[in-house]
């Protein structure tokens, strides 16, 4: 069931539990998510990166693609189709596409423009029905070519952004994209705490959720984190599952090279990541 991400942050938020945004790079990562979100009765959030919508021609082909998947599995607990990262035109591609969620991403710009489009494409999703996400600060490491330094975000810059109505706020405090060096230095639950004093009943957004020890995940939804972001650990999971499918020789056993058997130990290794986040998000059965 297609809808916006809106209520299901809300019900996040006031029940401390998270909902998984796991991004989708083609039909097997897509199938194996909606099958676990429905397995477990969990609400989800697919997320799309621009590079990843391009590889897949186009978001008008993945909104296409998430609907008639939605449809044909029956799927009945909530489904957000989320823009991941968006540039300012990406989310109007996103929006004529027919996404129900858009991420704007203006924490490059300075804090004024960043408000000003923001304010903007609150207004536009919003007379759509879709949700918006806003980001201040930086996520460290590298998505579609966008390098970050994981600058925290300042609290009063927080607000400001919180107060044009967008419906999540990804806040840096720390958190990184991809695989988390050896001497990273861990969360600042400092200024989370410090964001989520400033921004009240807002959901907050953490991006890079792959590699965050379990004890930090569980304390950042503590301080008002209701959308975790996941993506490098399924990608990792897959090729693992992948990689020992072909080292095995199994893709040269009778019809192995058959792509629905090739990729078949990749999908049910999604799966299982899937299944692991979720019971850890606190997300499984909240599905209404």
């Amino acid at each position: 069931m297609l809808v916006s991400a809106s209520e299901m942050l809300k019900k996040a938020k006031a029940g401390h539990y998270a909902v998984g945004q796991f991004n989708i790079n083609n039909l097997e990562w897509t199938k194996a998510i909606l099958l676990t979100a429905q397995e477990l009765n969990s609400p989800v959030i697919l997320g799309v990166s621009e590079g990843a919508g391009k590889y897949m021609t186009g978001f008008e082909t993945v909104a296409a693609m998430v609907k008639a998947m939605d449809e044909s599995l029956g799927i009945t607990v909530p489904v957000a189709l989320h823009l991941d990262h968006g540039t300012y035109d990406g989310c109007y591609k996103c929006i004529k596409a027919g996404f129900t969620s858009i991420m704007f991403d203006g924490s490059h710009y300075a804090i004024d423009e960043n408000i000003e489009k923001t304010k903007e494409l609150v207004a536009v999703a919003h007379a759509m029905g879709m949700s918006i996400e806003a980001e201040v600060g930086s996520i460290g490491g590298e998505e579609d070519g966008v390098v970050g330094m994981g600058e925290c975000a300042d609290p009063a810059e927080c607000k400001a952004i919180a107060d044009l109505g967008v419906d999540m706020l990804a806040a840096g405090i720390g958190n990184i994209h991809g695989k988390y060096p050896a001497n990273w230095a861990g969360l600042s639950f400092e200024t989370l705490d410090a964001i989520q004093q400033k921004t009240g009943e807002m959901p907050l957004v953490l991006h890079g959720g792959t590699g965050i020890p379990e004890d930090m995940i569980k304390k950042a939804i503590s301080l008002g984190v209701a959308k975790i972001n996941v993506n490098t650990e399924c990608q990792l999971s897959f090729a693992a599952a992948t990689r020992t499918y072909v080292e095995a020789g199994k893709d040269l056993e009778g019809k192995g090279f058959d792509p629905r058997k090739l990729l078949a130990p990749g999908f049910e290794a999604i799966k299982a990541t899937v299944k692991e986040k979720m019971e850890l998000f606190g997300s499984v059965g909240k599905a209404e």
